[in-house]
Parts: C-alpha cells; structure tokens; sequence
C-alpha cells in the first residue's frame, strides 16, 4: 500500500455543526518586539483539500472540519466569535486548511473575516498552503489588514523528507515563490517546520530541522519549529501505537534553536502538548522548565539554554546513538519495556 492511501486509510470522518467553529484561545506571542495577547480562532470549515485527497501524516485537523459549509455557517461562525475579542492586538485565524483556498473559504467570507479582524487588531495572521496563493487574493487582503502575515506550512526543505515523510509534493520552489508575493504585496511571512516527522531518527530530525531552517531562512520573516506531537487517526498515531514512533525530545527541539539562533528571521517553537507522551518531553522531571524555557526564548525572554540541567540529557545522547545502531528510528526504550 502506498504512503498516500495508508495516511488516507487512517482518517475517520465524523459528523459537525457547520455553524460551530472548533476553537478560540488567548495566548502569548510577539508583536514589534513586545510580549502581548495574542487571539487565536479556529473556524469550522471543509477542511484542506489536501487532506481529502491524502493528507499529511502528522496532521489530525482534518478530524475537526464538516463534511459541507456553507457560506452563511462560517459568516454565523464569525458573527459568534467577534463577540469574544476583549482587546488582543494580534489575532491569528485558522482554518484547519487553508485561509485561500476560494472553495474552502468563499472570497466574500475571507473578506469579512479579514475586514471584521483587521478593525479590531492590528495584525492579522492566516495560514495557507504556498501553491493555493494567488496575487489577486493578496492584493486585496491587505487592503483589508493593515499587517498582514502568511503562515505557510514548509515542514521541511528535503524533497526526500516531504514525500517519503510528511506526504507533501510542494517544497522550497513553491515556498519561495510564494513568500516573494507576500513580500512584494506588503505582507510578512511565517514558515512553519517540523521537529522530527515520521520514519527519522532523532538525530536525523535535528539535522533536517536545522538545514531547512538555513535553506527557509531567505524567504521568512518568521520560523516556528513545530515539534511533532501524535493526533488522532493518523500516521503517526499508528506508528505511535506499534512503539514505532516517538515524539522528539525537548532536548532535540532545544538543539536545533540553538543551532539556528544565527538566522535572520525570528526563530521560535511552541510545542503542542509539550511534556506530555503525545507531544515532546524529557523525562518527566524537567518537561514543565524545558517547555517554560522554550517558550521564553521564543518570546524574547532568554537567550540561551545554559541553565537547563537534567540527568536525562545523557539519556536523551545515548538514545540519539542507539536508533543510529538499531538502523531505523523505533524507539529504543519502547522496545525495552516490552
């Protein structure tokens, strides 16, 4: 069975109200230079078009979209959530797919919504896939949002990593192409990379990270490295379950900001489920300080590592050497414990 038809196999469909979006949070992040509240909605959509036909097999979001919305569903779904905004200068909008995608998200909806956002906030932040960017569609989006960033998920500069891993057919060419049409329209932009997607040892992961950090560097305002964590009815999931996988280290994810502190763009990292068995941890004894640790330098707050110690380092070092021996990456204490 192709990598295509078992990420697919995996996905299990489930009914939603189309008028219900999936989320709003308040969190943390920067804006010139400052800590401040940042909003994050997620809408209920079709979802990536790319997941219908496959998908990532990593990503679990396809899980949360409806099977049909309409136009008016998201417009009540905006309606909804405006009346949550208390004041955060920066909103960032997700779609579980992608924001211009026209079949995805109607051109009259994706106006409203950056219309409606860009009067409350000062900085808009959308997610989209780098081939789905048209000119036309950028032009006009911002006129609607006084800043505007595009989010881009690259996961990797490797075209070996993005098929044989990840299951994407678009790379760096694509990227870069894209990111200059955000640049000359006005807008800022975010790559999105992967710390350790499936079928790569850790030490493999950290070297990818930090070459495709190098090679995104030209082309990014922006680079968040976004640690693996294991969603449901995925890939990863199956790999996950079968001791097959397991989610990076924080000490790899630490590893590759340090190596890639020398960019000119913004390095960060918020891992998803950081310190839990699904999401990157250590030991256990010094997930919450690595996590904290991350989260600050990624908000300006430190510098460096330094001051991180833990017996688990050691393990962390002997468990990057032992999957290089066993020649694949199956988690070497997994196979311990059974």
């Amino acid at each position: 069975m192709r990598l295509q038809e078992v990420v697919k196999d995996e996905r299990r469909p489930r009914e939603f109200d189309p008028r219900e979006y999936i989320s709003t949070w308040t969190e943390k992040d920067l804006l010139h230079g400052k800590v401040v509240d940042a909003w994050v909605i997620i809408f209920r959509t079709r979802g990536c078009y790319w997941a219908r036909a496959s998908g990532c097999s990593m990503c679990g979001y396809v899980n949360d979209v409806a099977q049909e919305v309409a136009p008016a569903d998201i417009g009540h779904q905006l309606d909804v959530v405006l009346r949550k905004h208390s004041g955060q200068p920066l909103v960032k909008v997700y779609t579980s797919g992608n924001f211009f995608d026209d079949h995805e998200v109607p051109p009259e909806i994706r106006e409203r919504i950056l219309r409606e956002l860009g009067d409350r906030c000062d900085k808009v932040i959308v997610e989209t896939l780098s081939h789905l960017l048209r000119v036309d569609q950028l032009e006009r989006a911002v006129q609607l949002a006084d800043q505007l960033e595009v989010a881009f998920g690259l996961e990797s500069t490797s075209e070996r990593v993005l098929r044989y891993a990840v299951n994407k057919v678009w790379g760096l060419p694509e990227h870069a192409k894209a990111a200059a049409l955000c640049h000359e329209a006005g807008a800022s932009v975010k790559t999105y990379l992967l710390v350790k997607p499936p079928f790569l040892t850790e030490r493999e992961s950290i070297e990818d990270a930090v070459q495709s950090g190098h090679d995104a560097d030209p082309y990014s305002d922006t680079i968040s490295f976004n640690p693996v964590n294991v969603q449901s009815h995925t890939l990863v999931d199956r790999l996950f379950r079968r001791g097959e996988y397991r989610p990076p280290w924080l000490w790899s994810v630490v590893e590759v900001l340090e190596r890639t502190h020398d960019l000119k763009a913004h390095v960060k990292s918020h891992p998803t489920a950081g310190g839990m068995v699904r999401g990157a941890h250590n030991c256990g004894k010094c997930d919450r300080a690595v996590v904290n640790a991350i989260e600050e330098f990624s908000l300006g707050l430190r510098k460096d590592f330094e001051d991180l110690r833990c017996d688990c380092k050691a393990v962390w070092s002997a468990y990057r050497e032992a999957q290089g021996f066993m020649l694949g990456p199956s988690d070497p204490l997994a196979i311990l414990e059974t």
